[in-house]
């Protein structure tokens, strides 16, 4: 089994990016700039790799190669995206890796491209590139090629010794539950092995709620392959696990006037084989709640209020700052009671609120990931 955080290291030992891997700062796939190059470079790599895996890093910083982390991404359903855009897709995966240097809140992004052997084209239209393009990598660089090109196999060998390096061993796994056990002291951290090989850690403040059991701040790391599989910090999240599965189910707060409550957002199961397997299925649970008509009008109108004064400069009373800690969850509300230009509206408040304050910033970002898991789903 691959330790994910060595690969990455032998991966950036590798200072320029070449024809089987690819570093990035940061990646943006919810606009439609960001999602065309990211599936070029995704169509890129496996075209240049038919027969070993390649990679992306997401995290780096391109000039220093140092490790600066991005925010956690548990978008799963990244495949139906890939599935979407590009004829025979390879199979990719995104996985969340943390680092003992980093802050709690960030890791590395590590995007696994296994090709089908087969050329990957876009099947259809996105930004400025056309369906039906073909892109190779040339050095560093994604560039569009011709159809009857030659691929050729010349990674293999290199890809192979990186990922036999990066092997784990009881040494990496039991330092890596001792700095989960180290790191999440204050937040109950426990440990399980499952199938007498794989080892899951969590952590999170446990709350009980009549006779319910449910945790915050929640943290889960599979050691042995140093993934973190699931991170919360403000969602509730209940748990439950036997031998053979471990089950999260996540909760979200929504609601305005003091009156908020938690809604089922997601299920997810991780169950171990004993073929030293594992593989995990998500389902989103969520049903949008619905609220009078009358009273969103009200609201999103005085988001809408609230949003002009913030792009003129103009101070807020101290009403309007009240509700401006609730102005992306009620955007997000008006949204899902089929108000569709709430979504244009929770886009543009983003400079604002990053530029008002780190907490609303942080409120926004959490909006959008419940979004972004309801869109693609």
């Amino acid at each position: 089994m691959i330790n994910k955080r060595l690969l990455i290291k032998h991966l950036l030992a590798h200072n320029d990016e070449n024809s089987f891997y690819d570093k990035k700062l940061r990646v943006d796939i919810s606009q439609k700039e960001g999602k065309a190059k990211f599936l070029k470079h995704i169509c890129a790599l496996s075209n240049s790799n038919p027969k070993n895996n390649s990679y992306i890093v997401i995290g780096v910083d391109d000039s220093s190669n140092n490790i600066v982390g991005v925010d956690f991404f548990d978008d799963s359903k990244i495949q139906n995206l890939i599935n979407a855009y590009l004829t025979n897709a390879p199979v990719v995966q995104y996985e969340n890796i943390p680092f003992p240097h980093l802050p709690d809140d960030k890791v590395v992004g590590l995007v696994t491209i296994r090709p089908t052997g087969k050329i990957t084209s876009l099947r259809k239209n996105i930004w400025k590139y056309y369906g039906g393009s073909v892109f190779l990598r040339d050095g560093s660089m994604s560039m569009p090629k011709v159809f009857d090109i030659e691929i050729k196999d010349i990674n293999s060998k290199i890809v192979e010794a990186i990922e036999n390096n990066a092997q784990n061993n009881i040494e990496h796994t039991l330092n890596g539950v001792f700095d989960f056990l180290k790191k999440r002291v204050d937040y109950s951290p426990k440990y399980k092995v499952f199938k007498e090989y794989f080892v899951l850690c969590w952590s999170g403040q446990k709350k009980v709620v009549k006779k319910e059991v449910y945790y915050s701040r929640v943290d889960i790391e599979l050691i042995n392959e140093q993934v973190r599989l699931f991170f919360s910090t403000l969602d509730e999240v209940s748990i439950f696990y036997n031998e053979d599965t471990f089950k999260i189910i996540e909760y979200v707060q929504l609601g305005f006037h003091n009156n908020y409550k938690f809604y089922p957002l997601e299920e997810t199961i991780i169950r171990f084989e004993n073929n030293a397997n594992y593989n995990i299925d998500t389902t989103l649970i969520f049903e949008p709640p619905q609220f009078d008509k009358k009273t969103l009008f009200h609201i999103y109108n005085s988001n809408n209020a609230i949003l002009e004064k913030l792009k003129k400069g103009l101070t807020l009373t101290i009403s309007e700052e009240n509700d401006l800690k609730n102005l992306p969850g009620t955007y997000l509300i008006c949204y899902l009671n089929l108000f569709h230009e709430a979504i244009d509206k929770l886009n543009e408040v983003k400079p604002y609120l990053k530029n008002y304050n780190e907490g609303l910033y942080n409120i926004h970002k959490e909006s959008m990931r419940i979004l972004r898991k309801v869109k693609y789903s």
